[in-house]
């Protein structure tokens, strides 16, 4: 099995960072642990120096100014020291074995790009477990969110990393068209035998936003649904391109 590098963008992730990285360290194929800090306001610098002194395999680099996540993973692609990359957001984290259960996976198929894992939802709000159809919404989530990839590191910079599109940053998505461009392009398998993500609710996430639309809750405006597919195409046209000439 391949060691995996690990990537989590952080931004005031104080109360979740530790959380985050001791499931990363548990990750027996885990060979690095990239902490990206986005210019946090917290103490979360110092939660990832204190890491990285107790293990060698966390590293932390400070993006130059506050730039979303998108651009700190990206960043950190470049610093990753292994073929294959695991996202995690500093809220979230893996469940045992999850991260060596992807890179087996990847191992015994060379030909697959990428993987996803599938995620369980903790925390969440009674009425969202309680809707009809939670299990769908919770299925496409975990086929979309960042913290279920696993993906050869090739494919990603040949993809050109997470678009940084400025419609992304404001009305969120840049996981999601990802996604699209990774299953478009090359396909991607789900590992759904069981769970090895946790992803911890908290109300203003785009996580918690999805599932109250799809529960009619909450409406999405047709200006931010425009700007999503106008910049995901874009994106999309332009990963095609960058595989094409790759190839």
């Amino acid at each position: 099995m391949q060691r995996v590098s690990i990537i989590i963008p952080c931004y005031n992730a104080v109360r979740t960072l530790a959380r985050a990285l001791d499931s990363c360290l548990a990750q027996a194929q885990a060979g690095q642990i990239i902490v990206v800090d986005d210019c946090s306001d917290d103490a979360s610098r110092e939660v990832a120096a204190y890491y990285a002194l107790k293990d060698a395999r966390v590293q932390l680099l400070r993006m130059p100014e506050n730039g979303g996540p998108a651009k700190a993973r990206n960043l950190a692609a470049q610093h990753a020291a292994f073929p294959v990359l695991a996202f995690l957001d500093a809220d979230d984290e893996y469940l045992p074995n999850a991260v060596s259960d992807a890179s087996s996976f990847l191992h015994a198929n060379p030909l697959q790009p990428a993987v996803r894992l599938d995620v369980q939802y903790a925390g969440f709000p009674s009425e969202i477990y309680a809707f009809s159809d939670f299990e769908k919404l919770a299925a496409t989530m975990s086929d979309t969110v960042t913290s279920s990839l696993v993906i050869r590191r090739a494919v990603f910079l040949a993809l050109g990393g997470f678009p940084i599109d400025e419609n992304f940053r404001q009305f969120g998505g840049e996981d999601s068209a990802m996604f699209q461009a990774i299953v478009e392009i090359y396909g991607c398998f789900r590992m759904v035998d069981r769970q090895r993500v946790r992803m911890h609710y908290h109300s203003a996430s785009h996580v918690a936003r999805y599932f109250y639309r799809g529960m009619g809750v909450l409406e999405t405006p047709d200006h931010e649904k425009q700007a999503f597919r106008e910049a995901a195409e874009r994106f999309l046209q332009n990963a095609r391109k960058s595989v094409w000439q790759g190839d």
